[in-house]
Order: structure tokens, then sequence, then C-alpha cells
């Protein structure tokens, strides 16, 4: 379809009740800049904006602030009025910059590999909604790849083979790995790259632009004997896994693989003017080729297919380094920076990245992990001092959480970056966040969400951190575990204590205000979050415990680390968003056959728990994207720290240390034969919360 009436077409999906009574039209404003405006009197509200997207942005600002009203990624409050409220005036708002990017290169890994149009539809029309312009699209990219290496000598067969299954594809496309888990089926890879030109033509429509992965050399095993002359680079191993070869850019078969990539992925899903790739990524290996005249090559092949694209590329540890930079037309070059709430010591991007343009980001979460907050106060502290200082090449904004749909509180308030001049009052935003979230002003809503505003979203970068401490449930078992995934926080970022009575807030909010998800949500996250930090307090008691040899206490204390385990199952399992049954369901229904089926489910399941092979388990990718789900929970996760404290107790009987367990053998099964899981909601989330909040009682 056209942009033609794309936003209201948007608005009939989000306001199905409503759609009538607003009216858009597509007009430019302010110059080139996004912006809209919106006026209105009651049952009559005209949105006016330059684009379908920046008109649907207008209609948030309206649901925010005038009918106090949310829609995010993660539960929604719409219970407005038979007919939308009017205001006096009109309200005017233009983008302060122009490029607005969302999602991370591991999104449609760890957000969902196996989600269907369904899933897309909506998650679209909320990027629009939030003031997004630039969306990362990957989806089709394994049918892309399979396509092109047919045209240099390569069977069906063995590009099925070498393609990652599409839970794991992302490492694929940044040259991390390949060939895992199994090989794909021609019916997944046509199901893929279809599903992939609805949502490039969705997102058209919504008149953003699609992100693509460029080319910058990855070739399947043997290219060389196929196409004699060419200069592959082996990149050895990452984490246990083969990494593919990397094709000299300097020489004329890099010229023609990527002239063939960019043909075939416009044939395939139409062209763009932007174009994501990392060169060397995470260790990758220049070999004999300097990086400067690798970019160069990257850049030519690039802009001789679409001579105004835009390179984008992740500013991360040393990504990208000046010798990229430098080498490349910084016109077509645009960083989107994954540390700008990470680290204290950045500070000066100009300097770094030698002026090149580049986005302002956030990685609030990596791997999926269920952790609440973000580093707020240094969105609200530089953003705009960064964008307005003299010289700036600030140009965008850039989401870039690993998985997407979680933090609505973040995500809504770093999405408000790009719309608003003024600096943020970040107490002043949390207490009207509250009043749309949940529909009327509460003092005990606002008092919960001041509270998470001083705790959870309160974090700064000054500890070097971006994302929340996980729990220790999902850890694998020791009694001196810091964390879950071996590359989060050590410690929690703010006092478990001053956290905690945010949910006795949330439970006092009058009955009126909790029909809606959006509060189903908050009220689940905070009583998970409540009870995944107080792990961090059971542990080190049921250490001095085993520690004194006291057998009784260990009792005692292991059962209310298993009680608590058990009450935060139940409270996971009302929401089917927090269901890993769901997450194995949707692979299944991508499989053709029973053993397709299976294959589906281990690709999608494996990511959350041992994710590859034992080497790279070992190297630190376990738990990486460990959750607190139902059906983790109480699956693997009881099953290993029942099966640690069983060992822990019959040690102090016997006079002995615990023996070691295989803990990757005990995944490995699990994760190939979790038994039943649940694929639908059951029970009431608050009551379960209630429930939380007692044992959290009983535990103290």
């Amino acid at each position: 379809m056209s942009q033609a009436d794309a936003a209201s077409r948007a608005a009939r999906r989000l306001l199905p009740r409503h759609s009538q009574q607003l009216r858009f039209e597509t007009t430019s404003l302010a110059g080139s800049a996004d912006a809209f405006r919106v006026s209105g009197s009651t049952g009559r509200i005209t949105i006016v904006g330059t684009t379908p997207g920046t008109q649907l942005a207008g209609l948030r600002w309206y649901l925010k602030h005038i009918a106090h009203a949310n829609i995010s990624w993660a539960g929604e409050q719409l219970n407005l009025p038979e007919q939308l409220p009017g205001f006096e005036g009109t309200v005017t708002r233009q983008a302060n910059v122009p490029h607005r990017f969302v999602l991370n290169d591991t999104n449609d890994g760890y957000t969902g590999a196996y989600n269907d149009w369904s899933y897309w539809e909506r998650e679209l029309d909320v990027l629009a909604f939030h003031g997004y312009n630039e969306v990362l699209v990957y989806i089709g990219a394994d049918a892309l790849y399979h396509r092109v290496f047919q045209e240099f000598g390569h069977t069906d067969e063995e590009l099925r083979a070498w393609i990652a299954g599409p839970a794991h594809l992302p490492w694929f496309l940044m040259q991390n790995m390949g060939a895992f888990p199994y090989p794909l089926s021609r019916q997944l890879l046509a199901a893929r790259a279809a599903l992939g030109r609805r949502i490039v033509d969705r997102v058209r429509e919504l008149g953003m632009t699609p992100v693509f992965p460029g080319y910058f050399g990855t070739v399947p095993p043997g290219f060389a004997e196929r196409n004699p002359g060419a200069r592959p680079i082996p990149q050895g191993e990452w984490m246990g896994l083969a990494r593919p070869d990397w094709l000299d850019p300097r020489t004329d078969h890099f010229a023609r693989v990527a002239a063939t990539f960019y043909r075939v992925q416009d044939e395939m899903f139409g062209p763009s003017t932007l174009y994501k790739m990392d060169l060397l990524h995470e260790g990758g290996d220049p070999g004999d080729v300097p990086v400067a005249d690798a970019a160069k090559g990257v850049e030519k092949a690039l802009l001789t297919a679409h001579p105004e694209a835009i390179w984008v590329i992740l500013g991360w540890q040393r990504n990208p380094p000046r010798a990229i930079v430098d080498a490349v037309d910084k016109r077509h070059m645009l960083v989107v920076d994954g540390l700008s709430d990470r680290f204290p010591t950045v500070v000066d991007r100009e300097a770094d990245w030698g002026d090149t343009p580049y986005a302002f980001g956030s990685i609030w979460n990596f791997g999926g992990h269920t952790t609440m907050g973000a580093n707020t106060p240094d969105w609200a502290g530089l953003y705009n001092k960064w964008r307005t200082k003299e010289g700036s090449t600030l140009r965008g904004v850039a989401l870039m959480p690993e998985a997407a749909d979680n933090n609505p509180a973040a995500f809504d308030l770093f999405s408000e970056l790009a719309w608003e001049d003024a600096d943020l009052d970040l107490e002043a935003w949390f207490r009207d966040w509250a009043h749309a979230r949940y529909g009327a002003r509460d003092p005990h809503a606002e008092a919960a969400w001041d509270i998470l505003r001083r705790t959870a979203y309160g974090t700064t970068r000054a500890d070097s951190w971006s994302e929340g401490a996980d729990g220790f449930f999902g850890a694998r078992p020791s009694l001196t575990a810091k964390s879950a995934a071996k590359w989060s926080p050590k410690q929690l970022r703010y006092n478990a204590e001053e956290f905690e009575p945010a949910l006795d807030e949330l439970l006092k909010v009058p009955t009126s205000l909790r029909n809606s998800s959006a509060y189903r949500y908050d009220l689940l996250d905070v009583a998970r979050q409540a009870a995944s930090n107080r792990s961090r307090v059971l542990l080190p008691r049921i250490k001095k415990a085993y520690d004194a040899g006291d057998a009784t206490e260990l009792d005692r204390l292991a059962g209310d680390w298993l009680a608590l385990m058990d009450v935060l199952e139940t409270l996971m399992a009302t929401d089917s968003r927090h269901l890993v049954g769901r997450w194995v369901a949707d692979a299944r229904a991508w499989g053709a056959d029973e053993v397709e089926r299976a294959q589906l489910a281990y690709d999608n399941l494996s990511l959350l728990t041992v994710w590859g092979t034992r080497e790279g388990v070992d190297a630190g990718l376990r738990d990486y994207a460990n959750r607190e789900w139902a059906g983790l929970l109480g699956g693997l996760y009881r099953l290993r720290w029942s099966t640690y404290f069983d060992e822990l107790r019959a040690a102090l009987e016997e006079g002995r240390g615990p023996s070691a367990v295989d803990w990757f053998a005990l995944e490995e099964r699990w994760t190939r034969e979790p038994g039943r899981l649940a694929t639908r909601p059951l029970g009431d989330t608050y009551e379960a919360a209630v429930r939380v909040r007692d044992q959290l009682t009983a535990t103290s």
C-alpha cells in the first residue's frame, strides 16, 4: 500500500474505537525536518505531519498530554471517553535530529526470531508512534545470502547448512559464526523472505526507512576453490563456533560479490539508503589487509550500488576505529553509539570519530534480561548538551537494547529525546508517565514511579554500566555467584530496600486503574524485580549456613529460595509475554514437519540457555540471555538450584566437599527435552503479585 492514509490505517489498528475521530494530513512543516502539528475540539482531532510516522508521533503526543493514555511495546492503557477530548490552541513539535534509529543487530535473536506478521504489524505501528524513522530489518537476510552465493558456485544444500538458524542469524550477519545449529529448509527460507518483504513494505508505508545489512565480505567455506584468484581471509573461531571467512574488500572478487548482493537484495526487498555493517566485529582478523583500504573497498561497493547510501556502523568498544572513519566520506557514514550512557570517559565523540555524524544511543538491556531500569539521568543530562554544543556532529538517537519489548518507561522517555528541545525534568516526567500509563492521577502510582525513578531508573554511567544487574535465580548455581550472565553487573546498582516499597504502592493503586495491560505489566515487572533482587540477599545467607555446617539453617534458607522461585513462576505464568512455552511454540509453528519443528525449537530455546557449544558455554555464553520467565524459573532454573541444594545437603551429611555437576549436560538435556511448557497465561497477576509480596515479607 502507499503512504496515503497510512496513519489512518495505523490508528484503526491502535485505536479501533476512536480512530474515526482522528483526521491525518500530510504536509511540509518547518522546512525539511520531520514535524507534526496537533489541534482539535471534542471528538475532532486533527494531526498534520510530514510523514505517516510523524503523524503517529503527533498522535502519541496527544494521547499522553491531552487524553492521558498510553501505548507501548509492553502494555497499554486506553481507557478513553467515548469522545476524544479537545483542547485549545495548536501544538507543534519538530524533530531535533534527522536520524531516529531503532533496534539492535541482536534484536531478531533475543526479542524473538520466530515472531510472525501479527507481531511485526503491531511492533512497527508502535515504533512509528514513538517517532522512529529508521528501523533495522534483518529478517530474510538468510534467504538473501542463500540466493547470492548460488551465483558463485555454491550449492543450495551447502548454503542451507552454512547459514545459521533464525535465532542465531544475527551473529552470522555480524560474521561471528555460521553453520549452527541445523541446516535450513527451503520452505523456511522462503517464508522468512516473504515476511521480511512484508515488514519492509510496511516500514516504507509508514514513512520510515528500512536499515538493511550491507555487504562487507562474508563468504562460505570453499569460496576460493569455486572462484579462482579470490582472497578469503580465515577468521578462526568465536566462542567455539567457526567464523565465516572474510573476502578482501580491495579485490575485484569482492566488488563482484557486493554488486550481486545489492542487486539481489533490491530484487527481494527493494532499495534503501541505510546499510548496517561492522567490519571485523568482536575479534575479526584483517590479516594483511590494511583496515583503511578495506573500508574504502566496502564503501565503494555500497556507493556504486546506492550512490546516496549511508553506511551505519556501531559505536561499541573500539569500534569504529579511526582507520575506518578517516578513510571514508563522512557524509556517507552514521555511527550509532552504543556507549553514550555507558562509560563516564565518553565525553567527546567528535574527537573520537573525527567529526563523523553519530546518533546518541542506549543499550540498556543485554540478551533480553528481565531487569528494570536505565541510566535516565544521563539521557537528561547529556543528550541536549552534546547536541547543542559548538561543532556538534550529533545527528540522531539510536535505541538499541539487545532485546525489545521491555522497560516501557525507558522506551517512552528515550523516544521523547528527539522531539523535545527543553531539558528533561525527570521528577515531572515520571509523574506524568504514571498519569498517562494508568489513566488518572493517583498518589500511589506517583509514589511508586518516584521510587522507581530514584532507584532502578536513577542509575548513571558513573559505574561504567548501562544495564541493570540480573538476578541469581537464572544463574548456574554457586555460593559465590555475582551475576547470572558473565558480562553483567556484579552488584545491584541501587538500594534494593529502597526499591521494594514500589511494589506496595502499586498494589495500593485503586481498582478502577488496574484494568489495563499497562498496569498489569508494570505490577508484574516490579514484583518480579523485587523478588529477583532478594536473591542477592538470600545467597550470602545460604553460603554462611553451609560454611558453618548448619544443615538445619541450610534447609530453611534453601526452602525460602525455592519458595520464592515458585511464587515468581506463578506470577510470570499470568502473562503470555513471559512464557518460555510461547517462545518454543512460536519457533515450532514455522516447521513443516515434526523433525523441523524440534530443530527450530532447539534453535530458539538454546539461545536462552546454553546458547551454542560447550566451549562457548565455558567461555561465558551460558545464560547470556537468562530471563525470569515462567517455564525457565520452574523448569531449568529450579532444576539446577534444587540439584545444587541437594548436593550441598548431602555433602554436609557425609562430611565431604560437594561433588562437581556437569551443568552443561543438564542444561543441554533440558533444552532438548524441556517437557510440557504452558503456552497460555494462567491466573491473576494482581493476586500473584500479592503472593510475591507476602513471600518477600516471610523471607525478610
